[in-house]
């Protein structure tokens, strides 16, 4: 599979982060880019392989432990066997101590049980940074605020989204939309607006100079269905045909 690669113009601490948990990836990827870093991300251990051994780079590693195919202590020890040299935290769900003593005797730089706060692990990559090369500190993101928009409330913390108390199961692409056009309940938002937000200003995408509109289209048609799923009479997203579209105030 392909990495996901951040494509902002961030110059700084490259992080090569592999994690099979698509949700868990997004939220921590964005959190992580809003600390300042510039995330390379995969969900195999064999693709990760792949892009170090064809001259990708970081200046630290996150490995989930249990990856489809290679587990990350089986990357981890493919990598110090090829003399590559990268600063690894573990961030997985295995809590045993057992895991954590393997971790650290194989030279890890931490271990870190997923369920710790975000301010933890960033707290630990710069603590691992700092004592290789003196890589520069990240600051932290905003604090998590929760927005409510009428019936709406998005929990920036975490990216969820609930309606009239329930959660939607949605994307980080999802949410972002969403909380673009509730935020701007009642005015009109273009194609090219929403699509901005979720791969940034002017980015290239479909079949011609207009591609971008069959995805902002697909984007739309599964925010609806998902609303729909906890509220079959969900009706705030109006279509301005040929232009965008609309969240509809309460």
């Amino acid at each position: 599979m392909e990495a996901k690669q951040d494509d902002s113009n961030a110059p700084d601490t490259h992080i090569l982060f592999v994690e099979d948990d698509d949700f868990f990836r997004e939220i921590t990827t964005q959190n992580l880019r809003d600390s300042g870093f510039n995330v390379v991300g995969f969900d195999r251990g064999v693709t990760a392989l792949k892009y170090i051994r064809d001259g990708g780079t970081a200046q630290l590693a996150l490995l989930d432990w249990k990856l489809p195919t290679i587990s990350g202590m089986e990357l981890f020890r493919i990598l110090r066997q090829e003399n590559i040299e990268i600063p690894t935290i573990f961030l997985t769900s295995l809590s045993g101590s057992v895991y954590e003593e393997t971790a650290l005797k194989n030279g890890a730089a931490d271990f870190i049980d997923k369920t710790r706060s975000f301010t933890i692990l960033l707290s630990r990559i710069n603590s691992a940074l700092n004592s290789n090369s003196g890589m520069i500190r990240a600051t932290l993101p905003p604090q998590p605020t929760m927005l409510r928009i009428g019936s709406l409330e998005l929990d920036t913390s975490s990216n969820r989204a609930f309606w009239r108390n329930q959660l939607v199961n949605l994307t980080l692409a999802e949410f972002r939309i969403v909380q673009q056009m509730a935020s701007n309940a009642d005015h009109d938002l273009s194609h090219r607006k929403i699509y901005d937000t979720v791969r940034g200003e002017g980015f290239i995408a479909g079949d011609g100079a207009d591609g971008y509109r069959s995805n902002v289209r697909t984007f739309i048609k599964r925010i609806r269905q998902k609303f729909c799923e906890v509220d079959p009479d969900f009706n705030r997203i109006a279509t301005y045909s040929g232009f965008g579209y609309r969240w509809l105030g309460e």
